[in-house]
């Protein structure tokens, strides 16, 4: 693994008076992606503008590249950020919007000239120097602001919540762009989302927020196998919550605590299932939803393929074996 670049340690960030995220701690390796994840309120804008140096920290410390950077201005922070509408400005060329921090820095012509005509070539957008924002995609859009925010020679990237504006189409593609981009070029992004499937499909890391404090760090695949949380269950995914009654009868032994089943773990047609009552039947394309009735209790499961049972039907349900995530409950 890469050197570490960014180290936020024992982090408090918020608004004086009222502290959004607690005592946070972070090690971020160079190249890599990372995600801040977590719903609206989580804290996780906070965290991406306090290493932006936009708000001040209420304690802990930021370190970058070793150096802290805790109480530094934002333009002393050697950090790159792109805003969720890229904010070019429109009457600039794209050559203008990259070289405008070196102009600001009071850059000769000859260096604005030359590192502006580096990072084009990087981001592969040397033929767009000449436009401006309204005669480019939204994809070379994307590329102009992440090549102004290199131009200085930052390594690291702060994204904040820049698809959340896109239909489902275009941001699938500008995931791709993003991360593409992210990995040829080798610096390391910082990426505030509050779409699960943003985070699971760019991320190397995904740092999940709830309530201001950290659920779990982990990669996509062991946040969905390996949820150490009730909250990552329900947040990441989708999953049945089990009550203890029926937990109990369909994972054996008497559970008392929260045991969370995901859609496509739950199993139909097996012998010795539980008898279950299919109660509706929703066709998504590449699977189906089937909601069921068992003992009372709702529970969904996930089929692929084209027999699917009749609403109305009775079928015999059971949970893969070792699926469950069973969370015992806190004690007082």
């Amino acid at each position: 693994m890469a050197d570490r670049v960014l180290s936020l340690q024992n982090l408090d960030v918020g608004y004086p008076g009222m502290t959004v995220v607690h005592n946070l701690n972070l090690e971020v390796a160079g190249g890599t992606f990372v995600s801040l994840l977590g719903p609206s309120g989580s804290g996780k804008s906070t965290v991406l503008r306090t290493i932006a140096g936009f708000l001040p920290a209420l304690g802990g410390r930021i370190a970058l590249e070793g150096h802290d950077i805790t109480t530094l201005p934002p333009e002393r922070r050697n950090v790159g950020i792109v805003f969720q509408n890229y904010a070019l400005f429109p009457t600039m060329t794209a050559f203008e919007n990259i070289g405008f921090a070196l102009r600001v820095a009071k850059k000769s012509n000859a260096e604005v000239e030359k590192r502006v005509r580096e990072v084009a070539t990087m981001a592969g957008i040397s033929d767009q120097l000449d436009k401006r924002p309204a005669n480019m995609s939204g994809g070379q859009q994307q590329r102009v602001a992440i090549a102004r925010a290199l131009v200085t020679g930052s390594r690291v990237l702060l994204f904040d919540e820049p698809l959340s504006n896109l239909d489902a189409k275009v941001r699938a593609l500008m995931r791709q762009e993003i991360k593409r981009l992210q990995t040829e070029l080798g610096f390391t992004a910082i990426f505030v989302t509050h779409d699960q499937e943003d985070a699971l499909t760019m991320s190397d890391v995904i740092v999940v927020l709830n309530h201001g404090r950290i659920e779990q760090i982990g990669d996509g695949r062991t946040l969905y196998r390996k949820p150490a949380t009730p909250f990552i269950c329900e947040f990441i995914g989708v999953s049945n919550a089990l009550a203890p009654s029926l937990a109990s009868r369909l994972l054996g032994g008497d559970i008392n605590g929260r045991s969370f089943v995901r859609l496509e773990d739950v199993l139909l047609g097996v012998p010795d299932g539980l008898p279950a009552r299919v109660n509706h039947v929703e066709f998504l394309g590449a699977y189906s939803r089937i909601d069921l009735a068992v003992d009372g209790h709702a529970v969904s499961a996930m089929l692929i393929g084209e027999e699917l049972p009749e609403p109305g039907s009775t079928v015999s349900l059971a949970v893969r074996p070792g699926a469950a995530h069973i969370f015992a409950e806190p004690t007082s």
